[in-house]
């Protein structure tokens, strides 16, 4: 554990934002790699790490509100800038929101611009988390006697008690969640890749709720709980319309008599996105 990761005369660097930064830099290049391969353009992928940023910092601290009005209330600015209680469902809500605009404003399709950030997403969660568990900023969990449980007494939030350490738990459901993403890009129908992301990840973070240590808010289920039933059931639905989409394509391809009249296309058959094609986007 080691909240400071290092100091340079008087200016102390915190683990918890060295490693955003490097999940923020991880992310761009996997975006940056992603938007070359569909044809999206070289000055996109900085528009899109500028939006995420903007509206995930909004939406992670601007969902921690109603649940810590005191703290908020006593110091504003003190709370808004903390190094701990990020809320990963506001990061998505509010980075979502901002990646729709961008998309709206270029008149992009939000499915495409989706896809292409889920395993950025995935990635950077992975190496997010490593700063929660190098700060002990109280993600960890419930007390455990098993031989990997951790204590954090120099945390951000300190316990002597031997606990859960949830955020390797994450970190590494992240990182399996990100190899799972990048390898089916390919081959996916549009929707499909930020469809599987939502459930999986969604999955995740249920699971992981029951050994943290947030209160129940609603049938026995903890905020982040809800929250993941719900962007799961939306992204079940995302996938199964991304699969259904695609098999009615492969049939009307296999029918000797349907002729392909669209332009040029990529390893998977979709058409890369030049600005002006209106045609299906891999």
């Amino acid at each position: 554990m080691r909240p400071i990761l290092f100091t340079i005369g008087e200016f102390s660097v915190p683990s918890f934002w060295a490693m955003a930064f490097l999940a923020f830099l991880a992310g761009f290049l996997v975006v940056r790699s992603e938007a070359n391969r569909r044809g999206l353009g070289q000055d996109l992928p900085y528009d899109f790490l500028l939006y995420a940023y903007v509206g995930g910092w909004a939406g992670a601290r601007l969902f921690l509100i109603p649940t810590a009005w005191d703290l908020f209330r006593s110091d504003p600015i003190a709370f808004l800038l903390s190094g701990s209680g990020w809320v990963w469902y506001g990061g998505v809500a509010g980075g979502t929101v901002a990646l729709w605009l961008l998309a709206r404003r270029r008149g992009l399709p939000f499915l495409l611009v989706a896809d292409v950030c889920a395993p950025a997403l995935a990635l950077g969660l992975a190496i997010g988390r490593i700063g929660c568990q190098l700060s002990g900023d109280g993600d960890y969990g419930v007390p455990t006697s098993l031989p990997w449980g951790m204590s954090y007494p120099h945390g951000v939030v300190p316990t002597t008690e031997r606990v859960h350490p949830a955020p390797l738990y994450e970190m590494l459901g992240s990182l399996v969640l990100f190899a799972h993403l990048w390898r089916r890009r390919r081959h996916a129908q549009p929707g499909e890749i930020v469809g599987r992301y939502l459930v999986f990840a969604g999955a995740l973070r249920f699971g992981i709720e029951f050994i943290r240590r947030n209160p129940a808010w609603l049938w026995g289920l903890t905020t982040a709980q809800a929250w993941s039933v719900a962007l799961a059931v939306l992204g079940g639905w995302l996938w199964w319309r991304g699969a259904t989409n695609g098999a009615a394509t492969f049939a009307e391809k296999s029918d000797p008599s349907t002729t392909d009249h669209r332009g040029p296309t990529n390893e998977v058959g979709h058409e890369r996105f030049d600005g002006d094609s209106k045609g299906e986007i891999c």
